[in-house]
């Protein structure tokens, strides 16, 4: 401090100036002097205090004057200063007027620290107070203390060295003059309410500490620092680096919605895309999964053979729109060489991290220049290739690059990959087994429904048959179309409750014992009493045939079937069901109705009747079959279903395929939960100017007769071609039913696409083919109608009731076999151009097709 003149009061020397602190102050209360004791005693900087006003020193406003003539006369006590860290210093203070060097006046301030404590007095500070100190200033955490003004008061050495900065450069700053801004908006708004609450506060932020640092996460703890009164006089901020924790709660979180989001489909696509959605953002800028070809398709894969590797594109995604770092789109395949790091991946089952200046991916960008131009157009600076491996099989490839974020991938980036490609895979495995099982199933199921139609003339057919497409699998819904004897076709559509192999197996057994009864041409409530006892009884074998409890299930085998039958002559329906829900009759006027059908039990329940209605149909009709898959779905109940199936068959329609796509598009959703089966038939009907029928005469001599009654009609229907063949069969059919059966005879000739020759007689036996020896003089008439015919076979005739117990039933309930046997009149015998299969029981008619 410069010299300021003679001392004109009398009060003595000067005290030392190294012990004391001394400031010259002039006339209008600015400090002009301010000696290295000042500074050292409380804390301001030459520079920081020169200028100003000096009743900041005493904590005053900086325009109320300060009297420092009342200090001349004082000869004891101390005076408050405020320090630079904001607290308040006791010091001695004298007063000594001057005048600088231009005569103006000027005052001398001399500061001394309070006098040492008498004997006897407590010492300040103790000792354990300089020791806490110590450990504050010495602290490795972050810490720091801030006045009501929010201006730094102390830090701790953990401060300093995040920040860069020492304790005395940071005393009397706020946070803004520290932090970067958008942490310190965050941290002095924290500060402020403490302030005003009194409660600690807990805030997380991320960012760089200091220009040129890292970006860091930060766990910041505002808390407030109290007098003896209890006032918030101070806030203590205590920062701690959360980054490691917070990069752990990052994977963890992603770890958990890769187990929550990839696999919510059995879909081996739609799984690969679900692990990158996943990981993009979060992990990676851009990813790419690649598979083998063959999992789409369900097969197992194999390992791949030398040279180019070709891996079918299964999913992408970037954090770019339109993923344009892409070189092929999904379902289009990508080739990588033999040397790259994905086909290295793929050959040993390891990944690895690269930057895309390693030796290894230079190579790569020079065997594929195209790839190399995206790595240089979108600045890739760093991947990973992951292994998407399941139960020991590499299954695909997965890439993930980084060229948005600044920091590359690191260890802890590739375990992380690795787990979530282990998760991802097992889930693409599990898709491709359910899609390998989906396609065997449907391959069965398929395979197991009608592959054609059969010829038929009594009605137009159109069909549609949808599998599931839900985790259960398919169904054992199927239909058929089955002609009968006189021209007649049965309509059958059934439903298998379950779904999987097991379904589409008793499908199909129950399919082909269908067509089985109809061949022995059963009433339709017979019919579907005698496939209630085949369910009975495969649900007995299949109760006793396994002691898996996980199995269990297949015993309760329980389906629905409607079977109906229609005649073209007579334009007669007869319909059975069990448990199914009716058919629907569309009128040529477009009035559609269902058909007021018994509700019977379905089929595997056991013991109880079944029992049919029968109606006439307007020629030109439309008959709808259906399963409850097509209008019982989860938008809507089984009643509005079949409302709207109503409402949609009364609509106009160019054929009967627009029909079918027309109920499967609006009845259905765009993923059905259930298997449909559809099958729909428009009448037609045969004229009586196509049926020709005799009864004829139990007398040998009536063959002749009958003969020329067949050759007359022929003609007339211009069938001459044919005459010779169909003389012959009705000459060998009549002379057998006149020698083993009995009255009434009747013939009968049918046009249909084929001839048709039906012979019936009243005998309660049926005729059968048997090898006549080289003497015997008869037995050969049966064997040369299957000869001379394309199909023959035989058949009951119409179903005749008893009455037992007060009760009609049919004759077959309550009589045994020899009993059925001898109360039924003798089948008619036939010849039939319709294929019955030569194992199957025969229907008792021949139809004869032209000769060529």
């Amino acid at each position: 401090m410069e010299n300021a003149g003679p001392l004109g009061n009398g009060l003595g020397q000067l005290p030392d100036p190294v012990t004391s602190a001394t400031a010259v102050v002039d006339a209008r209360g600015t400090v002009t002097g301010w000696s290295i004791g000042a500074q050292r005693l409380l804390g301001y900087p030459y520079h920081d205090v020169v200028g100003r006003p000096a009743a900041r020193l005493f904590g005053c406003d900086a325009d109320a004057p300060v009297d420092f003539s009342a200090l001349l006369e004082r000869r004891s006590g101390t005076t408050p200063l405020r320090h630079r860290d904001g607290h308040h210093t006791e010091a001695e203070l004298r007063a000594y007027p001057s005048l600088d060097r231009e005569g103006n006046p000027q005052w001398l301030i001399v500061a001394t620290p309070p006098r040492r404590p008498r004997t006897g007095q407590k010492p300040h500070p103790a000792k354990d107070e300089a020791t806490t100190e110590e450990a504050f200033a010495q602290s490795h955490l972050p810490v720091m203390i801030y006045d009501s003004d929010l201006r730094a008061l102390r830090g701790s050495a953990g401060a300093t060295r995040q920040l860069g900065l020492t304790e005395r450069q940071m005393r009397g700053r706020r946070v803004t003059d520290i932090l970067p801004p958008h942490i310190c908006t965050t941290v002095e708004e924290g500060m402020r309410r403490v302030f005003k609450t009194g409660e600690p506060e807990l805030f997380h932020v991320h960012g760089p500490p200091r220009p040129g640092a890292h970006g860091r996460f930060w766990a910041i703890t505002v808390s407030p620092v109290r007098n003896p009164a209890g006032e918030v006089r101070h806030v203590q901020v205590v920062a701690l680096d959360d980054t490691e924790q917070h990069r752990a709660r990052e994977r963890l979180a992603l770890l958990n919605d890769v187990s929550a989001q990839v696999g919510s489909t059995l879909d081996v696509t739609r799984t690969a895309q679900e692990m990158a959605d996943v990981a993009v953002g979060r992990l990676a800028d851009f990813i790419s999964i690649d598979l083998l070809d063959s999992l789409f398709r369900g097969i197992e894969p194999r390992p791949p053979g030398e040279g180019s590797i070709g891996l079918r594109r299964a999913a992408q995604q970037s954090v770019l729109p339109g993923v344009p770092e892409s070189l092929v789109q999904p379902g289009d395949v990508d080739y990588y060489p033999d040397s790259s790091p994905p086909a290295n991946c793929l050959l040993t089952g390891h990944s690895s991290l690269h930057s895309t200046l390693d030796e290894a991916v230079e190579s790569w960008r020079t065997a594929d220049p195209e790839r190399a131009v995206k790595v240089r157009t979108f600045g890739m600076h760093s991947l990973m290739v992951i292994p998407l491996r399941a139960r020991g099989i590499t299954l695909g490839v997965a890439v993930l690059v980084r060229h948005q974020r600044q920091d590359p991938f690191n260890e802890d980036d590739l375990l992380l990959a690795e787990e979530i490609a282990a998760r991802a895979a097992v889930a693409v495995d599990n898709a491709r087994r359910y899609t390998l099982e989906r396609t065997t199933a449907l391959a069965l199921q398929r395979s197991l429904l009608p592959q054609r139609i059969a010829a038929q003339e009594a009605v137009e057919v159109a069909h549609r048959y949808l599998p599931a497409r839900s985790r259960a699998g398919l169904g054992g819904d199927w239909f058929d179309v089955i002609p009968l004897s006189g021209a007649r076709v049965a309509l059958v559509v059934g439903d298998v409750v379950g779904h999987g192999l097991h379904a589409s197996a008793t499908m199909g057994r129950l399919r082909t014992a269908v067509r089985t009864l109809a061949d022995v041409d059963l009433p339709p409530e017979e019919l579907l009493v005698h496939l209630d006892d085949l369910v009975t009884h495969l649900r007995a074998e299949e109760g006793t045939g396994t002691e898996d409890p996980e199995l269990d299930n297949f015993t309760d085998v329980i389906a629905t079937c409607l079977y109906l039958v229609y005649d073209p002559v007579t334009r007669r329906c007869t319909a059975a069901g069990a448990g199914h829900p009716p058919p629907a009759v569309v009128t040529p006027d477009g009035t559609a109705e269902f058909v007021d059908l018994p509700v019977g039990p379905p089929l595997g329940v056991g013991g109880l009747p079944f029992e049919a209605v029968e109606w006439e149909v307007p020629r030109g009709s439309l008959l709808a079959l259906y399963t409850d898959g097509l209008v019982e779905v989860p938008e809507h109940d089984l009643g509005k279903g079949m409302a709207l199936l109503r409402r949609r068959l009364e609509r106009p329609a160019h054929s009967l395929e627009a029909l079918c796509d027309d109920l499967v598009q609006t009845l259905l959703p765009a993923q059905p939960s259930d298997d449909i089966a559809l099958l729909v038939a428009r009448t037609r009907t045969l004229d009586s100017g196509r049926v020709a029928t005799w009864d004829l005469p139990a007398d040998p001599a009536a063959v002749a007769g009958a003969r020329g009654e067949v050759s007359r009609r022929l003609a007339k229907w211009g069938l001459q071609e044919v005459s010779f063949t169909a003389e012959l069969v009705v000459s060998e059919l009549v002379t057998n039913a006149i020698r083993y059966g009995g009255p009434p005879l009747q013939l009968r000739l049918i046009q249909d696409t084929v001839l048709i020759c039906e012979v019936s007689d009243g005998s309660s036996t049926a005729p059968h083919m048997r090898r006549a020896r080289t003497f015997d003089e008869g037995g050969r008439g049966l064997l040369l109608v299957a000869q001379f015919a394309e199909r023959w076979g035989t058949a009951p005739p119409a179903r005749r009731e008893v009455h037992l117990g007060g009760d009609r039933h049919p004759a077959r309930a309550h009589v045994t076999a020899t009993e059925h046997v001898r109360r039924r009149t003798k089948p008619a015998l036939t010849a039939d151009t319709i294929d019955r299969g030569a194992a199957r029981m025969r229907h008792a008619r021949v139809i004869v097709t032209q000769v060529r």
